[in-house]
């Protein structure tokens, strides 16, 4: 009679254990593209950080030179439009117009 008791088709636990499973293997894999994406953001900030860093040592060099009568001379040439007594300035008729709208363009 024992023998009759035996039930050999698919248990309770058996269908537990098999949602178990599939639950396990979903979470690992939604974690593992996690880490990937993680990964892939953590090297994009680290080439950010290094063009930053860049920027700023070029910045820190053109603090240090702000004193020079060279940097007083580029900064009124190229951003105020000064020119030198009896120079004479070529445009280029062909390249677009620079309005100081267009600064404003670029930055956003």
């Amino acid at each position: 009679m024992s023998n009759k008791k035996k039930y050999k088709g698919i248990r309770l636990i058996h269908v537990f254990l098999i949602f178990l499973s599939f639950y396990v293997i979903v979470v690992l894999n939604h974690q593992r593209n996690l880490m990937n994406t993680m990964k892939a953001k953590k090297e994009e900030n680290q080439v950010e950080i290094e063009q930053l860093k860049k920027d700023i040592d070029a910045l820190n060099e053109e603090i240090k030179s702000s004193d020079s009568l060279e940097f007083v001379e580029k900064v009124a040439r190229d951003e105020l439009g000064m020119v030198k007594p009896r120079e004479i300035i070529y445009i280029d008729k062909n390249k677009p117009k620079n309005s100081f709208f267009d600064i404003f363009k670029r930055d956003n």
